[in-house]
């Protein structure tokens, strides 16, 4: 990590809405910014925090998206949702530096286990996880539902 990243969590809509070209790197499918704030809002009403690695300048060079969650095969863990470096930065340290304040964050709150999910189509993620100690464990299945109709929060 360069000297002068410094990390911060995001925590406004002003904040979420400097966060949106960064995150559109993860997440190309996110179009429009009012809407990804809206999702944001919902998530952070779900414990979902949003950590960014900022230069001195304070331009956003990566996002780290989490949350505390407990269940029967974790006990309490954090989830990590989120991972982006900005591409021109990848391969910088930046995104070691997220998992590690995520990490230190899960161990601060106690946390049992720290797990997250990468496709299956993103080998390189998948290194970048193991050389970060990340060991995977299982597979994530997904079934499409069909879209809500009027009235269903998205």
């Amino acid at each position: 990590m360069g000297t002068n990243v410094t990390f911060q969590h995001l925590e406004s809509p002003d904040d979420w809405i400097r966060a949106f070209d960064v995150m559109k790197e993860l997440r190309p499918h996110l179009t429009n910014p009012k809407a990804f704030c809206d999702q944001l809002r919902r998530q952070h009403e779900e414990n979902y925090r949003l950590l960014a690695a900022r230069s001195a300048e304070g331009t956003i060079l990566g996002l780290a998206g989490y949350r505390a969650q407990t269940n029967t095969l974790y006990g309490r863990f954090i989830y990590l949702d989120d991972l982006v470096v900005t591409s021109r930065l990848q391969r910088s340290g930046i995104g070691a530096d997220l998992l590690n304040k995520v990490r230190e964050i899960a161990r601060q709150a106690c946390c049992a286990h720290f797990v997250l999910d990468t496709g299956l189509h993103m080998p390189l993620a998948q290194r970048f996880y193991f050389r970060n100690g990340l060991l995977a464990k299982g597979m994530h299945f997904v079934e499409p539902l069909a879209p809500c109709g009027s009235g269903c929060e998205q």
